[in-house]
């Protein structure tokens, strides 16, 4: 069996002889270091496949060769050991490129697991279904060169953008292009959860702990265990949750509901959202500790009016998923059409294109959109985006979806379940009404 190389640099003998036997039991080569110049006379005599260094040095800090390391091997991902507690120089690290940090005294198997993590491949480049990463514009190649290069850290990332443009998707590529790939990715929206579940469904609960608690359940931190939990909307998140979330992130352990003793947790955190966090602060909404701890690294995902160029690489990219979705012909835009989605601002972003050419799959005549079939009236393009969420909320999308079964089902019924008769009395053509039985869950083929 091939052995992996490690770099370990510490100035303390008994911390540099611990580290040697954990990675050596775990069939590392390893080369010591007492000082940041024999660390970079190791660098440039070796390859090595990871590198863990005390903050303090001699003739240096951990940080001086984090940033050697960033300049000179980009891909040789680096730990770093810190004082217990202190949080702020292990932030710093991680800004300027640390994989993760090790407080003291150090914990064997969280060593282990960061070891673990650290020297296994994710899956670069990796082709992830979905329309967000389609496009060649340069705001486009900037995102997935950051996501390449961030999926590699452990840091802690917050994604901001506009409601639509994709944050999720951003996570999921990040999550997939990284060593926690064949871990879960566990996605919450922090503002869909009842105040008085959230500290249960964050960290589980023991039976009995509560009215209700029924029985032993698993939070959302145990639930990602190995792999990512991304946190949606989370300046929605309550002041007093808000607390126990930069406990937990902190200490890297959570409490369950109803227990006494911690548990160890090992996922990487990323959030989202489509609010100032700046602004919160200021607002007394959101803690400015929880702020830095999960904005060691910053994303910002690009509304699609600064990425037009995309326009028809990601609507190709849409109408064949719609097409391989609802088992139909390729569908096609007429150029007029292209000129509608062209002149429109999308103030919903990706999400309301997805919306808008859905409709019009439904709509539209033979294989061909044409201009009129995308509904897009001259007073939509004014609408602003705040106005464009309320209206493609989920309250609006949850009614029309009742009237529209109750429509079909009505038909169905006058028709006795013969769907081409129905089709014609609703006035659609089969291809729609089919579509749209897959849509509501009444296909029963």
């Amino acid at each position: 069996m091939n052995k992996n190389s490690a770099l370990i640099v510490d100035d303390e003998p008994d911390i540099l002889e611990l580290l040697n036997i954990t990675l050596t039991r775990m069939n590392f080569n390893c080369v010591l270091a007492a000082s940041l110049r024999e660390a970079e006379q190791a660098l440039a005599a070796h390859q090595f496949d990871i590198c863990l260094t005390d903050m303090r040095m001699p003739d240096g800090s951990g940080i001086d060769l984090v940033k050697l390391i960033q300049s000179n091997h980009p891909d040789l991902p680096v730990a770093v050991i810190t004082a217990h507690g202190n949080v702020d120089i292990a932030i710093e690290s991680m800004k300027a490129g640390a994989f993760d940090f090790l407080s003291k005294p150090i914990d064997i198997e969280r060593l282990r697991a960061l070891v673990k993590t650290a020297t296994k491949s994710g899956a670069p480049e990796a082709a992830l279904d979905n329309e967000l990463l389609v496009g060649t514009t340069d705001v486009m190649r900037k995102l997935k060169q950051q996501i390449h290069k961030l999926a590699r850290s452990q840091a802690p990332i917050l994604i901001t953008g506009e409601s639509g443009c994709g944050k999720e998707l951003i996570a999921r590529s990040i999550h997939a292009q990284g060593p926690r790939c064949d871990g879960p990715f566990i996605a919450i929206n922090c503002g869909a959860i009842p105040r008085e579940l959230m500290e249960s469904e964050f960290f589980g609960h023991k039976k009995g702990s509560f009215t209700g608690a029924n029985a032993d359940k698993i939070g959302l931190f145990q639930a990602a265990e190995g792999g990512t939990l991304f946190l949606d909307e989370v300046a929605d998140l309550p002041l007093d949750m808000q607390v126990k979330l930069l406990r937990a992130i902190q200490e890297k352990a959570i409490r369950p509901v109803g227990t006494q003793a911690e548990q160890k947790t090992n996922i990487r955190i990323l959030s989202a959202t489509h609010k100032n966090l700046q602004n919160e602060i200021v607002a007394g909404n959101f803690r400015q500790d929880l702020y830095y701890r999960i904005n060691v690294i910053h994303l910002h995902a690009p509304a699609l009016r600064e990425r037009m160029d995309d326009l028809e690489a990601l609507t190709s990219a849409i109408l064949n998923k719609l097409a391989a979705t609802y088992d139909s012909e390729k569908i096609t835009l007429t150029p007029d059409a292209i000129k509608h989605l062209k002149r429109y601002p999308f103030p919903g972003n990706v999400r309301e294109l997805e919306n808008t050419l859905e409709r019009a799959f439904t709509l539209c005549e033979g294989n061909t959109i044409r201009g009129d079939d995308l509904q897009l009236a001259p007073m939509q393009v004014e609408t602003s985006a705040t106005q464009s969420e309320e209206l493609n909320g989920q309250a609006l999308d949850k009614k029309l979806e009742e009237i529209e079964m109750s429509y079909i089902t009505k038909a169905l019924e006058e028709t006795r379940w013969n769907r081409t008769e129905a089709a014609k009395k609703l006035g659609i053509s089969f291809r729609s009404l089919r579509y749209r039985l897959k849509k509501l869950g009444l296909d029963t083929d």
